[in-house]
């Protein structure tokens, strides 16, 4: 039903953090976002990935009537028990997901200084 790919460099997610530490981390992170960036060695990295996914989620997702409408802290990106990533959605993001009765699966991946994320919509 839809396909969403991203790739962010981890230069651009480590100057966001500088220049804007907590603040950008509250505006785009959900909770449990927050707290598996700041426990790791290289948050700028984890910060890159959480990134990409939100947009590929995002993109995946305009295949749907009114999907603009969906924000940063829609979309969360929670590890499972195996370390798998999976879209965690909430407001409009939750919302459309539901209406279509659709799923999403979603892949991470990171480098030294990129990372990507796809996100794949099936009914």
């Amino acid at each position: 039903m839809g396909v969403g790919l991203d790739v962010v460099e981890v230069s651009r997610a480590r100057e966001l953090l500088d220049r804007k530490g907590d603040q950008v981390l509250d505006r785009v992170l959900t909770g449990e976002e927050k707290g598996y960036v700041a426990s790791v060695a290289d948050p700028a990295q984890a910060l890159a990935a959480r990134l990409a996914a939100k947009e590929a989620v995002y993109k995946a997702l305009q295949s749907f009537p009114d999907a603009r409408g969906v924000g940063w802290r829609d979309i969360g990106v929670h590890r499972r028990d195996d370390g798998r990533p999976e879209a965690q959605l909430s407001g409009r993001a939750a919302e459309l997901v539901a209406t279509h009765r659709v799923s999403i699966h979603l892949s991470l991946s990171h480098s030294r200084d990129v990372a990507a994320a796809v996100a794949i919509i099936e009914r």
